[in-house]
């Protein structure tokens, strides 16, 4: 915003008191030549310059003010070509009889491209059935449990929906196999279900799907879903026993 402009200073008359009826006259031509120039200055002054400081336009209306992470988030969901449930349906057949526990849309990360290595730990090393997206590249990135538990990941091309990568998640403790057979257990809804209740509240691309607890120890779904009209992003939780919506938060940022 421009700064509060100020107005000219007046000028002060010349005391007429002590003078004749000419002086006065002449005093009073000279006063109002003055005059006329004050406000002539004053209104050159005043008068807004084309080129002024405050140069900001008002947006369109109704289009959106773009910050970073709209930004980024129109870029990803615009470039992605495969949906979320294609890219889900693609993960569960990676595992036999695994269910999918998390499902992400996000950038591949400059090791998806580097050739696989044993672990020194002797952990498995990842399989990369076909090439890696190139570096930024949208991915979906999967999570899929067995029925003991153990997490497998997979990684999907975003635009093409082949997998690049799998691999069994080598930080996995008993407590957490252990937790995701619970989470299991008491989720009664897939996440289909829970993606349909989501989007019935917030109307958009689903972004991520991910099981877990609240506060409450409820096992819910949670479901990002972006706004392709303002790029906002909703997430919305769903309680995964009945499949009713506990609540929703936009990120408007």
């Amino acid at each position: 915003m421009s700064s509060a402009r100020r107005l000219p200073p007046l000028r002060s008359l010349a005391v007429v008191g002590a003078l004749g009826a000419s002086a006065l006259l002449l005093t009073a031509c000279t006063n109002a030549d003055t005059t006329r120039s004050s406000v002539a200055e004053a209104a050159q002054t005043e008068s807004p310059s084309p080129t002024g400081t405050d140069t900001q336009s008002p947006s369109p209306t109704g289009s959106p003010s773009m910050n970073e992470d709209r930004t980024e988030r129109k870029d990803l969901v615009s470039a992605t070509k495969v949906t979320w449930d294609k890219a889900a349906a693609t993960a569960v057949k990676e595992v036999p009889e695994g269910k999918l526990v998390d499902l992400e849309l996000k950038r591949t990360e400059a090791d998806a491209t580097a050739s696989p290595t044993g672990s020194p730990t002797g952990s498995p090393s990842p399989s990369m059935p076909n090439p890696a997206p190139s570096e930024g590249a949208p991915e979906w990135e999967a999570k899929v449990a067995q029925s003991d538990g153990t997490l497998h990941r997979i990684d999907i091309d975003a635009v093409n929906g082949k997998v690049f990568r799998t691999m069994v998640d080598p930080d996995q403790d008993p407590d957490d196999k252990t937790q995701i057979t619970q989470w299991l257990d008491k989720a009664k809804q897939t996440p289909e279900q829970a993606v349909k209740a989501a989007t019935a509240k917030a109307k958009g691309t689903v972004t991520h799907v991910e099981l877990g607890d609240n506060d409450d120890q409820q096992v819910v779904w949670g479901v990002d879903v972006v706004d392709k009209s303002n790029w906002n992003k909703t997430s919305v939780t769903v309680d995964a026993a009945n499949g009713k919506v506990l609540g929703q938060k936009v990120d408007k940022d």
